[in-house]
């Protein structure tokens, strides 16, 4: 007789925490993105930037 497998009710839970993780990331990273291109931010760091050059040593 052949068994029939049995299931415990958190069997398939780690790929649905590791999916919801990997989508939680996704949107992070999207919305750092976003953040670090904007026109405010590339200002403040190119100005930076410049004035880190222009120390006379």
């Amino acid at each position: 007789m052949r068994k029939l497998p049995t299931f415990r009710e958190d069997d398939g839970m780690a790929t649905v925490e590791y999916a919801i993780a990997t989508l939680a990331a996704a949107a992070l990273a999207g919305l750092l993105y976003l953040i670090v291109t904007s026109d405010a931010v590339v200002a403040g760091l190119t100005a930076l930037v410049e004035r880190a050059l222009a120390v006379k040593f």
